[in-house]
């Protein structure tokens, strides 16, 4: 059993991607994991002013503390991404940025969605860069789930085509990342991060 958070980050008022992250708790929950949702929204984080590591030990607001050993206790992390204008979630990279070594030596995931066919691809090909620049090693395999207000009702429920193929795509994404949240745990086990 590995430790997993599933980040999600839109601020909108009628959030559909909070279906998606539902959908991928309940998912990784029944594969025997301690799966935790963290929503952006929820924890509050203001616009980014200073990082955790920047405030002295002890000093740091409440909800950045908590998320920062949510953070560190974590084996591997699932983001769930919307694409806006072609681009990341502002809420989502504000979230992520307030931290950084906390994130280092452990896996991370991509699943993306849009109102549009594409699925949020373009979301996760450049959190995928952003990620590795953050010091989490990023599977290969994602998920995306285009058209996202038909793929998934209201209860996380999977429904027409889009809910069938992401039926079909979560085993493998979620074999993906257990697969790296293992090595990483293994390797960890083994020997002690070099920095």
């Amino acid at each position: 059993m590995a430790r997993l958070l599933v980040l999600y980050g839109s601020y909108r008022r009628d959030r559909m991607g909070i279906r998606l992250a539902d959908y991928l708790v309940a998912g990784l929950a029944a594969r025997g994991h301690d799966v935790e949702l963290i929503d952006a929204k929820a924890v509050g984080l203001p616009m980014l002013d200073r990082m955790y590591k920047e405030y002295p030990a002890g000093e740091a607001p409440a909800a950045m503390q908590a998320l920062a050993d949510k953070i560190v206790a974590a084996d591997g992390f699932v983001f769930v991404t919307g694409e806006y204008n072609w681009g990341m979630q502002p809420g989502l990279k504000n979230l992520t940025d307030h931290f950084l070594e906390q994130w280092y030596w452990r896996p991370a995931a991509i699943a993306s969605y849009s109102a549009g066919r594409l699925g949020g691809a373009r979301s996760a090909t450049a959190w995928h860069g952003t990620l590795s620049e953050m010091g989490m090693v990023v599977t290969s395999t994602t998920i995306g789930v285009g058209q996202i207000g038909g793929a998934l009702d209201a209860d996380a429920q999977p429904t027409g085509d889009g809910g069938a193929a992401l039926d079909r795509n979560f085993p493998r994404f979620a074999a993906d990342l257990e697969w790296w949240v293992e090595a990483a745990m293994a390797q960890r086990e083994r020997k002690a991060p070099p920095y």
